[in-house]
């Protein structure tokens, strides 16, 4: 399973997914690849945002040596499914898949805790009160995905 998660500049909300779900899948003995990326090239090659990364450690997870990089059309090529953390980056996605099956790939990651009320992962970078909020939020996402995957079988969600 290829799983890429996608916010903003990529220093924020989809470092901690990416991390949150790549404990939650080695914990469970999932051989999955999980990345993140940023629809935005402002930070591309930057570690996650100092709170984000104060965070994670706050919760046993170390996003230290992640590094943002820019959304591309060629994630939706080689990802199985791919998360936008809000509504504004599930549309800049969307418009680069080619086809039915790489719009299929896309979804708002909140979605997985409350179907189809399309709700946003809030981007805490100018509101240092909303990272434990975002880390709570995402964490809860990313038990669906290890939930809803058919661990036994194929790994697919």
């Amino acid at each position: 399973m290829k799983v890429l998660m996608v916010c903003l500049g990529n220093i924020c909300r989809s470092p901690l997914a990416e991390g949150i779900l790549r404990h939650k899948a080695i914990e469970q003995g999932l051989n999955w690849q999980i990345e993140s990326a940023g629809t935005g090239a402002w930070h591309v090659g930057q570690a996650p945002d100092p709170r984000s990364q104060k965070v994670a450690k706050g919760h046993g997870i170390d996003i230290s040596k992640q590094r943002a990089q820019q959304f591309s059309p060629y994630h939706l090529e080689i990802f199985d499914k791919i998360f936008a953390m809000d509504s504004s980056n599930y549309q800049d996605i969307i418009r680069h898949a080619k086809t039915t099956a790489e719009k299929e790939k896309v979804s708002l990651i909140m979605n997985l805790v409350e179907p189809a009320m399309n709700k946003a992962v809030p981007d805490p970078y100018y509101d240092d009160s909303l990272y434990e909020v975002v880390y709570e939020m995402l964490n809860e996402a990313c038990e669906q995905i290890i939930a809803n995957s058919d661990i036994n079988r194929d790994e697919s969600i």
